[in-house]
C-alpha cells in the first residue's frame, strides 16, 4: 500500500517520543501531503539546486532541517512580489513537492540527530560522553591538528580559527549550527573545553570572549566550520534512521553544500 507523504511525518515524529510542543518550526511549508508519496529527500536546507535534484530523483517530499523561506520561521509575508520567492515557490509548487522542516524534532531525538551524524562522520562515536555526546574526549591534539581533521573528516574546504595553534586540545566541545553567544560560551566556559567548534556565531560574541581569553593567558581555542558544513551529516544520518522505520521508501540525502566559495 502506497504512503502518504503525511503518512510518513507522522510515522518520523511518533518515533521521537519528546515532542517539541504547538511552537515548533517543524511544520509543512509548500505542497500537499496528502498526496502518495513517490520519495524522500534529506538535506540540510532545501535549496534550489537541492529541490531540482529531487525532481530528478522523482522524490516528492523533501525533509529540511533549516529554513527554506530566508528567515526560522519560514515568515513569507514580507517576500511577496520577491523575484527569487516567487520563482522558488514556482519550481516547488510545479512539481508538487512537499518540503517539511525536521530541526526541532531531531535535535529532541535521544541522542541527537545532528550530534550523532557529526560524530559517526568524523569517526569521533567512542571520544564522545555517554550523556553528553556533544563532549568529547579525543586524544591530544594542537590545534592546527583539530582543524586538519575537521576539515578532512567534513570534507570541509577552509575553517576559522581564533586560538594559539601548538594549544593542545583534548576536551573538545561539538556546538553544531548557530546556538548564539551566550549559549556558546556557557558551553566553552562550564564544559572546561580546550576548543568549541561551531557552525556559525555572531562575531562580536563569541569571537571575542575567546580572543580575550586567549590574551589573558587562557589555552582556549575556537574553531568556526560554518553553519551547513556543521549540520549536514547530520541529515545524511537521517537516511539509514528512516531505513530502519520506514522500509522500503526510497530516501536519498542531497548535501545543500557550502554555500560560500573562498578566494
Amino acid at each position: 500500500m502506497t504512503m502518504t507523504i503525511q503518512q510518513v511525518i507522522d510515522a518520523i515524529t511518533a518515533a521521537i517520543p519528546d515532542k517539541p510542543g504547538s511552537d515548533t518550526v517543524d511544520t509543512v511549508k509548500t505542497g500537499d501531503p496528502s498526496r502518495p508519496l513517490t520519495g524522500v529527500v534529506t538535506t540540510f536546507l532545501a535549496t534550489c539546486q537541492v529541490v531540482r535534484r529531487a525532481i530528478e530523483l522523482g522524490a516528492n517530499l523533501i525533509i529540511t532541517h533549516e529554513p527554506t523561506f530566508y528567515n526560522h520561521r519560514d515568515e513569507v509575508d514580507w517576500l511577496g512580489g520577491d523575484p527569487v520567492y516567487e520563482a522558488k515557490l514556482k519550481l516547488l509548487n510545479d512539481h508538487g513537492i512537499v518540503v517539511w522542516r525536521f530541526h526541532d524534532y531531531w535535535h529532541r531525538h535521544v541522542p541527537d540527530g545532528i550530534i550523532t551524524g557529526v560524530l559517526r562522520q568524523l569517526g569521533w562515536e567512542k571520544y564522545a560522553d555517554a550523556e553528553q555526546p556533544a563532549l568529547c574526549a579525543i586524544p591530544a591534539r594542537s590545534v592546527v591538528e583539530l582543524a586538519g581533521d575537521l576539515k578532512a573528516g567534513l570534507d570541509v574546504a577552509s575553517v576559522r580559527v581564533i586560538g594559539h595553534p601548538n594549544t593542545l586540545c583534548r576536551r573538545v566541545g561539538l556546538a553544531v549550527g548557530a546556538g548564539g553567544g551566550r549559549w556558546q560560551i556557557r558551553a566553552l566556559r562550564e564544559g572546561r573545553l580546550d576548543a568549541l567548534v561551531v557552525g556559525e556565531l555572531h562575531e562580536w560574541e563569541t569571537a571575542e570572549y575567546v580572543r580575550d581569553a586567549v590574551a589573558l593567558g587562557q589555552r582556549v581555542a575556537l574553531i568556526v566550520i560554518g553553519h551547513a558544513n556543521s549540520e549536514e551529516p547530520g541529515m545524511a544520518y537521517l537516511v539509514d534512521w528512516l531505513a530502519k522505520r520506514l522500509p522500503g521508501v526510497p530516501v536519498t540525502h542531497v548535501p545543500a553544500g557550502d554555500p560560500f566559495w573562498y578566494a
